[in-house]
């Protein structure tokens, strides 16, 4: 079978991959706290030609041929998204560094950048929760109960309520939806950050650090590279369809 079958459809699945990658990344730009995803890409297994003919070439002078390409892995970009001032004491933006907001959803803790919070009264009990019910938790991975002062929950308590963490590494985080992320081995475990560490403003939120016209521009250049694979693949099945002939 000609490689170059192989060379193409690999090309096809890598740039429709980072096609998927890209949309995912110009669907969130509006979601707060959303962490853009870069794709990274890498060249599969190459033979060198000619071995037997140019044995007397060092290794780095030898021709090679490659047999396509594929996505490495897909990158988190923890970039600084821009603070937009909000309406509510209850939003909160980390302004600075790579920490991030702890959240308990059905028994189990994620990490996010959105601090779009809203309170959630249950009882007696007033709880500090994400927009889609998840408890979000102070330093000690416990719910954050807010009191009530005058009949009003007390809001100027929570900032100092609030948990923040950070991670060695945290590009090795896992993507769990748009917003939120648990560790890995690659991360490292979750550690109490330092003031040093982030800056937490009240009142305001973080945008996505999604560039707009750098994705545009990976689209463009994302389907070209699409459109070339797939013109291998074409040619590469005319060149079979010639031989063929000529055997008959």
């Amino acid at each position: 079978m000609n490689s170059a079958f192989y060379i193409g459809k690999s090309g096809l699945k890598a740039y429709s991959d980072s096609m998927n990658v890209t949309a995912h990344n110009i669907a969130n730009s509006g979601t707060t706290g959303y962490k853009a995803t870069n794709s990274d890409f890498r060249e599969l297994v190459f033979n060198q030609m000619d071995q037997n003919i140019n044995k007397q070439l060092d290794e780095n002078s030898k021709i090679r041929t490659g047999h396509g390409v594929k996505i490495q892995s897909d990158s988190l970009q923890f970039s600084q998204g821009v603070l937009t001032p909000s309406d509510s004491q209850l939003d909160f933006a980390i302004a600075s560094g790579n920490s991030l907001f702890a959240v308990n959803r059905d028994n189990s803790v994620q990490y996010t950048r959105n601090g779009s919070f809203d309170i959630s009264v249950e009882g007696n009990n007033a709880y500090l929760v994400t927009s889609d019910g998840g408890y979000v938790l102070d330093r000690n991975y416990n719910k954050i109960n807010i009191p009530y002062v005058n009949g009003k929950p007390d809001t100027a308590v929570i900032k100092s309520k609030l948990g923040i963490f950070s991670f060695d590494n945290p590009y090795g985080l896992f993507r769990v939806d748009g917003q939120s992320f648990v560790p890995t081995d690659v991360s490292g475990t979750a550690a109490v950050a330092t003031p040093s560490q982030y800056e937490l403003r009240q009142g305001m939120l973080e945008n996505s650090n999604i560039n707009l016209a750098k994705e545009m521009s990976d689209v463009i250049v994302t389907q070209k590279a699409y459109q070339f694979s797939a013109k291998v693949v074409q040619t590469a099945d005319e060149v079979e369809d010639i031989v063929n002939n000529l055997r008959r």
